[in-house]
């Protein structure tokens, strides 16, 4: 949209959308002196961020070495170099620890509050925001980008009104949880002024089973397993780690890595999930273990000796993928039912029926095209007054805190670089 010819007050920084790279990116500026308005869609910020990691919100992951963090985004990572050397994990933490939030690490140094708590982090921005004196707008619905002369100088609301900036920060996420507010507007902008936005699909996302057995499962979480992706009998991806059944199919770390993957073979035909509940046991020796727990626990139900081995909740799926009763005593097994077992343990197939909508996606492929921002300051290649944050960019990446980290650094980075930077547009 060109802007017509106007008058009005002419902020240093606009920041639209109020997740946690537009607040960082706001409280980063107004602490530099500038002046800085947020522009928030919803009546609230950080709406999103209040639901990540199931209300926990795994603020980062505390992985210090930058290249081995910066792995995890695969071939993305080589553009993220010099971004991440001005404001990394650590420097993260030190954000949230010296504003009295405490931290702690779990599994594959996934970082969460201490509280537990998504709120605890959201009160850490609010307050750093508002310490800062950004002018907050919520309920600020933005329809399009404002140019003139190859600059942006602001943006107009969908009531008509114009918000003038002197640089301008789209924050505006992908469309992940669109209840949100994540509906992909800023693409929908940043192509009608020329960039290439490589259209969005879902990333980290729970699956669909076509099991109905499964969904007696649900809740159930299983730990240190191997995953194997099948198609046509044929093996295509192989993962370990932590898994959860759902009411619907499957979720957890593991499987949401996966998940793209997954949907990219759906394309192709039927997939099929094989568990692997002991991997750290082959054939040989599971029949070794089963035949020792066989003979100490002789006078026991199958069913309570199995206990000891396998995940309590898949002891009821594993009996009946072995054809064995429930009730029948370990000294009644026979070899053949034993290798049945083992087999049964080792390969549990789940019958993929599609991946869920972008509405349950924790985040969402796609967005604008690296190679059209400059990652040293998170300009736009294209508008030297615009920078471009957060899931906005096609940047794909996995679970474990490396979504909010990319958010942390880059809107950190975009708020110092907008601060130091003046172009002045003809309003």
């Amino acid at each position: 949209m060109i802007a017509p010819m106007n008058t009005t007050e002419i902020w240093d920084v606009v920041v639209v959308g109020g997740g946690p790279a537009g607040m960082m990116a706001s409280g980063t500026a107004a602490e530099r002196d500038a002046s800085v308005i947020l522009l928030e869609k919803n009546d609230t910020l950080g709406k999103k961020l209040l639901i990540t990691g199931g209300g926990r919100c795994n603020v980062t992951n505390s992985e210090f070495n930058t290249r081995t963090f910066l792995e995890k985004f695969k071939d993305n990572g080589k553009f993220l170099f010099s971004t991440f050397s001005q404001w990394g994990v650590q420097e993260t933490l030190d954000f949230f620890h010296t504003r009295g939030m405490e931290t702690k690490v779990e599994n594959e140094l996934r970082t969460f509050p201490v509280s537990n708590k998504a709120q605890s982090v959201w009160n850490i921005l609010v307050d750093f925001i508002q310490k800062q004196n950004v002018t907050v707008r919520s309920n600020s619905a933005v329809s399009e980008l404002v140019y003139k002369d190859g600059v942006i100088t602001g943006v107009r609301l969908k009531g008509g009104e114009v918000v003038y900036g002197k640089n301008i920060i789209i924050a505006t996420g992908g469309t992940s949880r669109p209840e949100t507010g994540s509906t992909g507007d800023g693409y929908i902008w940043l192509e009608s002024i020329g960039h290439t936005v490589i259209r969005p699909a879902p990333s980290l996302v729970p699956i669909v089973l076509k099991d109905t057995w499964a969904k007696k499962l649900a809740g159930t979480t299983l730990s240190d397993i191997k995953i194997t992706v099948l198609q046509n009998s044929e093996k295509q991806l192989v993962a370990k780690g932590r898994f959860l059944f759902t009411h619907v199919g499957v979720s957890g770390p593991t499987i949401l890595n996966m998940s793209k993957d997954i949907g990219e073979l759906l394309k192709y035909g039927n997939v099929t999930l094989s568990l692997d509940l002991l991997p750290s046991l082959d054939h040989g020796m599971l029949n070794n273990a089963l035949q020792h727990l066989f003979i100490d626990q002789a006078k026991k139900k199958i069913q309570n000796a199995l206990k000891e081995i396998t995940p309590s909740a898949l002891i009821p799926t594993i009996l009946h993928n072995s054809n064995i009763i429930n009730d029948t005593r370990c000294s009644s097994i026979t070899r053949e039912q034993r290798l049945k077992l083992i087999e049964s343990i080792k390969n549990i197939h789940l019958h993929v029926d599609k991946l869920l909508g972008s509405e349950k996606a924790i985040i969402t492929s796609g967005g604008v095209a690296l190679n059209e921002v400059d990652f040293k300051t998170m300009q736009s290649k294209l508008f030297p007054n615009l920078y471009l944050i957060g899931d906005i960019l096609n940047i794909d990446r996995p679970s474990g805190g490396y979504s909010l980290q990319l958010c942390w650094t880059t809107g950190y980075v975009a708020g110092i670089s907008s601060a130091k930077k003046s172009v002045n547009p003809t309003a």
